[in-house]
């Protein structure tokens, strides 16, 4: 439950600096406007916090779905709890790897997370 708690908290951190970083590019009205206009993508640093946090909503519902089904089944252990506490501590180490375009490095960490999900996942065969 702690992880699910943290991995909520790492979305809603993202989110705000999504959220900021796209305001720093596209400006205050943008930001309270209704945005029905069709905008540039992002670019540099903006672009890629913004794109980080959509990989992250990417992932974080499958582990949600695992962690839930631990929790219903009744099948929580040391497997589950390991495991989504990879998964929470890869996406942290995710995010300044993605800002600051670390690549070969950055996409190792996501199948460490990606594997935290499937570790929670096995703990429904032990």
């Amino acid at each position: 439950m702690l992880a699910l708690i943290a991995a909520t908290l790492l979305g809603i951190f993202q989110l705000m600096m999504s959220a900021a970083a796209a305001t720093s590019q596209r400006g205050k009205m943008w930001n309270t406007s209704s945005r029905d206009a069709v905008v540039p993508p992002l670019i540099g640093k903006a672009g890629r916090i913004d794109r980080a946090f959509k990989n992250y909503k990417e992932s974080f519902s499958f582990f949600v779905a695992a962690i839930l089904l631990v929790i219903v089944s009744g099948k929580t252990g040391q497997v589950s709890a390991i495991a989504s506490l990879v998964y929470v501590g890869a996406r942290i180490i995710y995010v300044p790897l993605y800002v600051f375009d670390i690549t070969v490095v950055r996409s190792l960490v996501w199948i460490i997370s990606a594997s935290g999900i499937i570790g929670v996942l096995v703990q429904m065969f032990i």
